[in-house]
Order: structure tokens, then sequence, then C-alpha cells
């Protein structure tokens, strides 16, 4: 039995995030469609931390996956990071281990790639400036994401953590046709400006009032996991058409959704499907609210093998 084993350097050579926003719309898809098989996260308690088991099969494109996380609180003082993630690739006929892959850039490539396929369906056609919240990975992909599927000219960057911010600014400026950005502390004067909103922190708490947000504006979430956390507030809630990933894990998980008493309009996969419209004018404020789910790893992590494959990419191992 042979496996190929990637890197995160593999995955970001395999898997352009073009590519990983069709990977993550056609698992969005399978799924509202009841064409796939995603088990509830199972949870594993040790005395240190906890791991969880992320598996799903998408019938149609027969991509089959299981995703490891464990969070382990006290790993800094090992200098170990707090969250790691593996991802398994299984093929669905034989249930042979295809392919081993770091989890992490696999993360944040699909959950930004959520947040493309939100704006692809929810954002203006015309929206040129974006508000980030956030300096970190989700945030950088979700920000490359939106950029390959709107004309950005300008960013707006709030992070409480200056130093991230403008490190984050410098490496925008160096991409290709890299639009304006401005580091900015102010949530209302970023929000007031942008024609869609990127919230991808840990904060308990909102990050901005959404009567700040101007008409038309698009927003995604995705940084609240659990349902004490909110990043987005019930001002926004109260004036935009709420869509999320899947609606039974949004009203479990969702601290956004629930502590915003939001009436949840569509799952993402039905706008891609065409059974719930997309944007509807240009006045709409939007609300995209991810909390990540297996379907889009087992898409991803099957995109990215199937590319690495065709380029010759990882390190194949014998394990018989």
């Amino acid at each position: 039995m042979k496996i190929r084993i990637l890197t995160a350097s593999d995955i970001r050579r395999a898997l352009p995030m073009p590519a990983a926003i069709d990977a993550v719309a056609a698992a969005y898809a399978q799924l509202a469609a009841g064409k796939a098989t995603m088990p509830l996260r199972s949870r594993f308690h040790t005395p240190n931390g906890v791991t969880l088991l992320m598996p799903a099969h998408l019938h149609e494109s027969d991509d089959f996956a299981v995703k490891i996380v464990s969070v382990y609180e006290g790993n800094p003082t090992l200098d170990l990071p707090t969250v790691t993630a593996t991802v398994l690739v299984l093929d669905p006929l034989t249930g042979i281990p295809r392919a081993l892959m770091e989890g992490d850039r696999l993360t944040a490539l699909r959950t930004g790639a959520a947040g493309g396929v939100a704006a692809r369906h929810l954002a203006r056609t015309d929206a040129t400036v974006v508000a980030l919240f956030g300096a970190g990975a989700q945030a950088r992909a979700h920000l490359e994401a939106v950029t390959a599927v709107r004309s950005i000219e300008r960013i707006l960057i709030v992070d409480p953590v200056a130093g991230a911010a403008r490190g984050l600014a410098e490496e925008i400026a160096r991409w290709p046709e890299a639009p304006e950005v401005i580091v900015d502390d102010s949530p209302r004067k970023a929000v007031s400006q942008a024609d869609i909103v990127l919230a991808a922190t840990t904060t308990m708490t909102p990050l901005f009032d959404g009567r700040d947000l101007k008409p038309g504006t698009h927003v995604t979430g995705v940084g609240s996991f659990k349902s004490d956390m909110q990043e987005i507030d019930a001002a926004t809630i109260a004036r935009a058409r709420v869509v999320v990933d899947q609606r039974e894990a949004a009203m479990a998980e969702a601290g956004d959704i629930i502590l915003g008493k939001a009436v949840i309009d569509a799952e993402i996969g039905e706008i891609v499907n065409g059974t719930r419209p997309g944007r509807q004018n240009d006045d709409e404020i939007t609300f995209f609210k991810s909390v990540g789910l297996a379907v889009q790893d087992a898409a991803t992590a099957a995109a990215a093998l199937r590319a690495a494959e065709e380029k010759g990419l990882g390190t194949v191992i014998d394990m018989s």
C-alpha cells in the first residue's frame, strides 16, 4: 500500500484559491442536495486537551476524507501549536488510505474558500472596498478568496495587534496588482466605507455596530465557533438576510446566530444549487456565517490530491 504525504507547501502549490473555491462550492451543493454523508464531529478528551474527528463522504464527486483536529491549550509551553490538524484521504471503494495531509493550511484554504463562495453569490458585483477584522491565517485566506471573486481596490485592516495588521498590510502590498491597504483602528470608519466586511477573529464580543453598515454590504463571519462567542452583533443580524453553511451546525455552534436570534434564510449550498436566490438587489445587506464543515475538508483534500498526483508533488511512501 502506497500513501502520498503532502506538506503545507505541497498543498499551496497544488491548490490555488480559485480551485479551492470551486471545490467548496461543489461540496456545499452536494450537502444541500442530500448527496453527502457527514456525521457530527466526535470529541475525544484526554487530560491535556481534546481531539475532534470530522469524517465526510461526498456522493457525486466521491470525495472521502477524515480530518483530525487536536486542541491542547498547554502546547505553547512546549513550543508547540495549540491547534494542529491532519487530513487523511481514503479511497471510497476500498477504504485504503491514499494521502496524509498537513491540515492547518488545508483548513485555512477551505475556510477562506467558503467565504469566496459566499462573496461570489452574495456580494455586489461592483464591490471594491473590504473591511477586514483580524490579521491571522484565516483573515489572510478570506481576503485572498474575496479578491479571487471581486475586483478589490482598497482594504481596511482592523486588528488590536498593530504589528500583526502592519505585517499583513506589508504582505498584501507585495501581491501582484495589489490593492491599496490601510491599517485602521476605527471599526466604525472601516465598516461605514466597506462593500464587504470579513470577520476572522477570536473575540467574544461584537466587533462593530451593525447600524454603521451601508446598504448593500455583504458580511462574512467565521471567527466565532462557540455558542457564547459573538463577532457579529444583533443589529447586523436584524438588518441582514442570513445565510449559513448548514442550519443544524449554525444553530448548535454559532454564537452570532444563537445570541443574535437570527432567522436563517438559506444554506449557501441551496444558493449554489439555485433553489434559493443569491443577492436580490443592490441595497440588500447579507450575512454569511460559517462554522466549518467536514465536507469542505473532503472536497479540498481530494482536489489537492488530484492536482498533486498530476504535478508529482509530495512524497510517496510504501507502507507494505
